[in-house]
């Protein structure tokens, strides 16, 4: 029965990704927010998770430097947030069935030197982002902007056949995926074969896994994984996030994060509350682009 239940669910995924990406480009932006509102109205859970997040966030964000103003209340942001999401989900059907590359040309690149530089050092890399924009899209699009064929590492999907099918679809941009069991062996021989690596951490990890640093204003744990691999191998880690402005998107490649050199526990952590500052800065500046519906702080203090 449960993979009969799977089986259904994989259709009416499929079946809905092509009804979408069969309406006009034009119409993308419209028909996202109406999908964004449509979720923000009936996932109560999430929406209150959102809340609660961006209400605890929000004096930090309102006292920091890159802070822009466009937004008062909580419920403004997530509104916003919702609504980004829902065109998010247009754009992915549309990229899921082979009309990527017109969403792609609507990319601007900021900093591509940066990645040349770290290139250069022929050492691999590791893209350090979190769940901002259209990160889908941000993925995706290496291969065609830059010829960067870019494994990503997902937790796969509960479903096999969606799993699949999600699997399938990026593979068609030249994306590859690992799982995050056992990822660390496959991630050393990428990067000794000078490829690229996509990190988004900005996801609570478990104390064993993690570093306890302060983010947005309060406690969180976060991935440690970045730095031990940077210190170990040399790889370059260079941060990478999207946004969206009006109807074309703004991909922002950082310089290389340059290690402090101390392997030691405080010192790993300092790296990985240094790489989290670039995040803060992002959703500060863009607080609609930041995927705050999940629950980012727990573990570290907060209830889950």
């Amino acid at each position: 029965m449960k993979k009969i239940n799977w089986a259904i669910q994989a259709v009416l995924f499929y079946l809905f990704t092509f009804i979408v990406a069969a309406f006009p480009r034009s119409q993308t932006n419209r028909i996202g927010r109406y999908v964004g509102t449509f979720l923000y109205n009936i996932l109560h859970s999430r929406r209150s998770i959102a809340l609660d997040n961006i209400s605890q966030a929000l004096p930090f964000m309102k006292r920091h430097p890159a802070w822009t103003g466009a937004f008062e209340t909580a419920e403004e942001i997530a509104l916003a947030t919702f609504k980004n999401l829902g065109i998010s989900i247009v754009e992915i059907c549309r990229l899921y069935h082979g009309k990527g590359d017109v969403l792609i040309d609507t990319i601007d690149v900021v900093g591509q030197e940066n990645l040349f530089s770290a290139r250069e050092k022929h050492n691999g890399i590791i893209f350090v982002g979190g769940h901002c924009g259209n990160w889908e899209l941000m993925s995706l699009s290496l291969k065609k902007l830059f010829n960067e064929n870019v494994y990503a590492i997902v937790r796969p999907q509960n479903n096999p056949y969606l799993n699949k099918l999600v699997e399938k679809i990026r593979m068609n941009y030249g994306n590859k995926v690992i799982y995050k069991a056992a990822a660390l062996r496959p991630i050393l021989s990428i990067i000794k074969n000078n490829g690229s690596i996509g990190m988004l951490v900005d996801q609570a990890m478990f104390e064993d896994n993690g570093v306890l640093i302060e983010f947005l204003g309060r406690k969180a744990w976060a991935n440690k994984a970045p730095a031990i691999i940077a210190h170990k191998t040399g790889v370059p880690l260079v941060p990478v996030f999207i946004h969206r402005a009006d109807n074309r998107h703004v991909l922002t490649i950082h310089p290389e994060y340059a290690l402090r050199g101390d392997r030691t526990d405080d010192g790993i952590g300092g790296d990985i509350q240094a790489l989290s500052r670039y995040l803060e800065e992002f959703i500060c500046t863009h607080p609609a682009d930041w995927y705050w519906v999940h629950r980012r702080w727990k573990r570290a203090g907060e209830q889950i």
